[in-house]
């Protein structure tokens, strides 16, 4: 095979030697706009695993590097004063200089053809002059193929927040080093390793906006960097700060990241002559991932290797080994940008953690990009997280001394009001469409009960009605009448009578998603018959041409519904509950005013978002006065929708504000559900960062839910301050037990059973530790 490499970093250099080295046959020839030995930039870094994927594919520069890098397991954060240091991290650096000259020197001891100062402008001419079968364009974060054969690839191009600076240092590291320094015009951090013997990376990085009001944009590069000196210098140890980018002047050392995803990676080019040539990208021309993970260099690699074994293993056929290329890389390579997209976020916003302790602001940083977890940092640093958890176990009021085991994370107590909950476990409130003419039954005796025996700390009611006309279904539950509240009481009684877990109600109003079937029978589907009109913020329907079309609320059903509310919160403090939510979320009457989507009113109630938060606000207010001032009361929001021109995470930090004032005690972080337009994008955890938003912007404190179904999920969330409870459904609803079987799962067994289930406590906690001591010789 012939093959012209345009761009000579680490992809094309990379994937020169291994295809010499698969067959000394192929004709690779790697073309370079740089001089010999020549490169900008100081040091890269990858973690342990890229060096074990680099051993597998070749020992032998594998064993130069080695011989290159320098090695560190610690991260260690300056922040406040103060300085945090964490251990098992795993990581390489090496001078990209180095590591380019080791690949250069392999590929000519291979025979790849290395061509060097001549600048690429027409890949079609390369492929030409080479008689290519294959162009590999890795030529890049500004790629000329990428941009020549824009229509193809489709490149999505996002330029991110902050400024950076890439600098060197004679001060040396013994670990990777964030450094936080609080200016009057907002945070700078440094971002620093040791690359080799007597040198480091020092990059400098602050919000684009902090940057221009610090004037860093007029300065000359000369007084940048020596701004960036004094700003650090307690961490320089009277050593410079250098610049290897000498071409440019002034301000233009400071970038912003571009984030590229690119929709496809390869193009058929056609070539004179009738032959056609696949052009396929690598690297940075088909992707970029944040510094702050440090994956850049890693993904350039690893692209290398996954093209090279994708061509080995489809004999010949190099159009199926280029698609495998791409549907496998470009899998991982997703996973890595996730991860990177979360570090970027968590750096352009450091403000909104600035009023964590420097404990919790570390730990925030070490799981920033979530694919360290609990657990996972448990693995790599077990003390230093015991430590943490000790200390977190004593914010909530526990035992802090730091002996035996901690407590984890989500089996702290959390106390709003008067009423104090054993740990942070919520069971979310689930529509069990089981109901007769709106009383809760033995199911759901049976139901709320079991899961209150189950550990949680709260348990909720599903969204239960305030009216025949405010259900969403037939079998939905309310509390408009005595029996409906008598009921209730009974399940309440048998609550706090058998368990020492708290309970909630879930008020609500269908609104324009009312009189529908139940869910088994056709979700949002109308009635067959015995349908009951139904009110909106507007008349719009939920499912244009199937749903019924609402009234637009007047004023005098307005003030009905308000006052329906607050009788429903009188019947639910008679029946003993201990926590009101007030349901103004997933398109039901409430947030029906709220969502810009569904609101389309011309009077005081529509228009503006203070306007839209009109009635809902009023509602809050009477149901707050009718609530006893001693117990507590969420909201639950769609913090998105979704649909453009609707709610967004921006619009979720004002309307918290605005309920924070009104005397909500905790926001319950939902979205979507609002439109059927909706397009959201899940994952685990998908919804949590709405919770982390609202709770350390607008500082009203939350909770999360949304694919949460572990304890190492719920532990993450709680150590690192992004939302105060977790809500769970479905896990629920699998497990009643759920929080016993988790407690028991991460090895913490000082935890409170039923007594009538006590003596499969011990059972189940011997299974899980046996079930650990088995993988971990099958993990070696």
């Amino acid at each position: 095979m012939k093959i012209a490499c345009i761009g000579g970093g680490p992809a094309g250099l990379y994937f020169g030697l291994l295809m010499k080295l698969a067959d000394a046959g192929h004709e690779v020839a790697v073309i370079e706009r740089n001089r010999p030995y020549d490169t900008f930039g100081w040091g890269v870094v990858f973690s342990d695993a890229t060096l074990d994927n680099l051993k597998e594919a070749d020992p032998v520069s594998a064993e130069q590097i080695s011989a290159a890098f320098n090695h560190w397991d610690d991260i260690e954060i300056h922040y406040k004063g103060q300085s945090m240091r964490s251990s098992g991290h795993g990581f390489i650096g090496i001078g990209r200089k180095k590591l380019l000259n080791i690949l250069q020197a392999r590929c000519e001891e291979l025979g790849v053809n290395l061509v060097f100062e001549t600048d690429v402008g027409d890949d079609q001419a390369i492929a030409e002059k080479y008689q290519a079968d294959l162009v590999i364009a890795a030529d890049g974060l500004n790629s000329r193929v990428r941009t020549r054969y824009a229509a193809t690839y489709k490149p999505d191009i996002d330029t991110r927040l902050c400024r950076f600076v890439w600098l060197g240092t004679e001060q040396t590291f013994d670990a990777f080093t964030f450094a936080f320094v609080q200016t009057e015009h907002g945070w700078f951090q440094a971002h620093a390793y040791q690359f080799e013997p007597g040198m480091s990376t020092f990059i400098v990085e602050t919000l684009d906006e902090t940057w221009k009001a610090a004037g860093l944009d007029a300065m000359t590069q000369e007084d940048g960097i020596a701004y960036c000196e004094k700003l650090f210098a307690p961490w320089l140890g009277g050593h410079a700060l250098v610049s290897n980018a000498g071409h440019l002047r002034g301000s233009a050392i400071w970038i912003r990241f571009p984030r590229v995803i690119c929709d496809t990676w390869i193009h058929e080019q056609a070539l004179p002559g009738g032959r056609s040539v696949p052009v396929v990208l690598m690297g940075d021309a088909a992707h970029t991932a944040h510094f702050s993970i440090g994956s850049g260099t890693k993904l350039a690699l690893e692209d290398a290797i996954e093209l090279h074994r994708s061509i080995l293993s489809h004999g010949g056929d190099l159009r199926a080994a280029l698609r495998h290329y791409q549907d496998v890389r470009s899998i991982e390579v997703l996973k890595i940008q996730n991860a990177a997209r979360n570090s970027t976020e968590w750096f352009e916003n450091v403000a909104r953690y600035a009023g964590f302790e420097p404990r919790q602001f570390a730990y925030s940083l070490l799981t920033r990009s979530q694919r360290i977890s609990h657990e996972n940092l448990r693995l790599r640093d077990a003390q230093w997280l015991e430590g943490y958890e000790h200390w977190l176990a004593g914010k909530a009021g526990l035992n802090a001394n730091g002996a035996g085991h901690p407590v984890p994370p989500m089996l702290t107590p959390y106390k709003a009001r008067g009423v104090t909950l054993k740990n942070r476990i919520v069971v979310s409130p689930m529509a069990m469409y089981s109901s007769v003419d709106g009383v809760p039954g033995d199911f759901h005796l049976v139901h709320l009960g079991g899961r209150a025996m189950g550990g949680a700390g709260l348990v909720m009611v599903e969204m239960t009605c305030v009216s025949p006309q405010a259900r969403i279904t037939p079998g939905c539950p309310g509390l408009w009448t005595d029996e409906q509240m008598q009921a209730f009481r009974r399940i309440v009684d048998f609550v706090h009578r058998n368990s020492d877990a708290r309970i909630g109600i879930q008020l609500g109003h269908a609104g324009r998603k009312g009189s529908t079937r139940v869910s088994w029978e056709g979700t949002d589907m109308p009635l067959p018959e015995g349908n009951w009109p139904l009110v909106s913020a507007s008349a719009l329907p939920y499912i244009a041409g199937v749903s019924q079309v609402p009234q637009a609320m007047t004023r005098e059903q307005m003030d009905a519904v308000r006052d329906q509310f607050a009788a429903a919160a009188r019947r639910a403090a008679q029946a003993g509950f201990d926590w009101l939510e007030l349901h103004c979320a997933h398109g039901y009457l409430l947030s029906s005013f709220i969502s810009p989507l569904t609101n389309q009113r011309d009077d005081e109630y529509g228009g503006s978002l203070d306007n839209r938060l009109r009635y809902p606000l009023e509602v809050f207010d009477a149901v707050r006065a009718a609530w006893p001032e001693d117990l507590p009361m969420s909201v639950r929001i769609s913090a998105h929708d979704w649909v453009d021109g609707g709610i967004t995470a921006d619009d979720a930090i004002q309307i918290a504000l605005r309920f924070k004032q009104a005397g909500a005690d905790m926001l319950d972080c939902s979205s979507g559900q609002v439109s059927k337009a909706e397009q959201p994008v899940y994952g685990r955890m998908y919804q949590t960062p709405f919770s982390d938003r609202i709770r350390n912007e607008a500082g009203v404190p939350t909770i999360a839910v949304g694919a949460i179904f572990e304890a190492d999920h719920v532990n993450s969330i709680i150590a690192s301050g992004r939302a105060d409870l977790c809500a769970l459904a479905r896990p629920h609803l699998a497990d009643a037990a759920w929080t016993l079987r988790e407690s028991a799962r991460i090895g913490y067994t000082d935890v409170s059973w039923p007594r009538q289930y006590f003596p499969a406590k011990r059972q189940l906690e011997t299974n899980f530790e046996r079930a650990a001591a088995y993988a971990q010789p099958l993990a070696k």
